[in-house]
């Protein structure tokens, strides 16, 4: 009777999931964490792009227009302009050039670094932040002497606060949407969503594996 209890006993513990063990497995690798979430990735990217092609066309066309009569807001805003798109242009290379080197092997900080992660939010937020700020001040310096002495200067003036307002408005806006997306995505359910993309590229030849296994154990038990 012990005999037979022994030889059924594998019976009673069942084989590993193949997929879950094709999980583990490609959890450890450090190199696929830069990619678990794709549509993020892209998200941010572009939105990274956006930022960088608007602050920086808009401060260079604003340092090309500088003349005697506008020069000291002009080149103000174009310096802060083209400051923030050469901020978010760095954390993009830094970004890149960290995962090059593969020198950091932390899943929280891969979370942070990566494209869509906390530091795009950051950087995005504190973009949208300044571009409030200065079209907040060009808008008020603007409204202070335009009642005094009307003309061209502070007409360009006032346009320029409005657009860096609705842009960093926009800006703003569209962080906190999509930090919240985020935040309500990864709270319910964050380990399916992190990684059903990423074993789709694997999951081909994952099944063949997992089939001549199957086919081999069956075979044994016969």
């Amino acid at each position: 009777m012990s005999e037979l209890e022994d030889y059924s006993s594998p019976r009673d513990h069942p084989h590993p999931d193949p997929a879950r063990i094709q999980q583990n497995l490609l959890e450890e690798q450090v190199e696929l964490w830069w990619f678990s979430e794709p549509r993020k990735s892209l998200i941010c990217y572009c939105a990274s792009v956006g930022l960088i092609l608007g602050c920086g066309l808009g401060g260079v066309g604003l340092l090309s227009t500088t003349t005697s009569l506008s020069s000291e807001w002009r080149l103000g805003t174009g310096t802060v302009l083209c400051l923030l798109a050469l901020a978010v242009l760095l954390k993009q290379l830094l970004s890149s050039a960290v995962q090059d080197m593969n020198c950091v092997r932390s899943r929280r900080r891969i979370d942070m670094l990566k494209s869509g992660g906390l530091s795009d939010v950051l950087v995005m937020l504190i973009t949208g932040i300044s571009l409030l700020i200065c079209g907040a001040v060009l808008l008020d310096v603007a409204l202070a002497y335009q009642m005094p002495k009307p003309g061209k200067a502070l007409n360009d003036m006032f346009i320029s606060g409005v657009v860096l307002l609705v842009g960093g408005s926009f800006t703003v806006i569209a962080v906190g949407i999509y930090f919240t997306v985020v935040l309500l995505l990864e709270r319910t359910g964050p380990e399916q969503r992190r990684w059903e993309r990423t074993m789709g590229i694997f999951t081909i030849s994952g099944q063949m594996q997992a089939r001549r296994e199957t086919a081999s154990s069956l075979a044994h038990l016969i």
